[in-house]
């Protein structure tokens, strides 16, 4: 029997520092602090759902906007020791109903084009290029890294 995979729930104003934590180790050039969180997670408008792991530690989260007919996923993480176990497609098909409950046409995001394993999960779940922005991301003394546009039509 295959296992369920895992169920996303709303994330509370408690989970907030945890979900830095969890940030930081994804994105150790620019994380996100606690403050920036809180404040993303109050907006209206602003999907966040958490799937809780071990101890209730945040296995991955995913924040997206849903406004004016579109839905921007801003963030998705996923920490290391729970990759590759259906967490981000279970983040990612929570917020694909959601924002067909909100009639939103379609998902969008921007991820580091040498983000190769996002960019095969992304293809993966019916998202598409549709442009580029060169020189998005900054890391530290490298290079910086282009940001793919990419959309999920409905």
């Amino acid at each position: 029997m295959k296992p369920e995979p895992p169920r996303p729930r709303d994330v509370a104003p408690g989970d907030v520092e945890a979900l830095a934590r969890l940030h930081a180790l994804a994105f150790p050039f620019e994380p996100w602090d606690r403050n920036s969180l809180a404040s993303l997670v109050a907006l209206p408008a602003m999907r966040a759902r958490v799937i809780d792991g071990a101890q209730r530690a945040p296995s991955g989260f995913l924040l997206a906007l849903v406004v004016a007919g579109e839905a921007e996923i801003l963030t998705l993480c996923v920490a290391p020791d729970a990759r590759r176990r259906g967490v981000a497609r279970a983040l990612l098909a929570d917020l694909a109903a959601l924002a067909r409950e909100a009639k939103a046409p379609r998902l969008v995001l921007e991820v580091a084009a040498d983000n190769g394993p996002a960019l095969k999960l992304y293809a993966s779940c019916g998202f598409a290029p549709i442009g580029r922005r060169a020189g998005y991301y900054r890391r530290g003394d490298a290079p910086p890294v282009d940001a793919v546009m990419l959309a999920r039509e409905f």
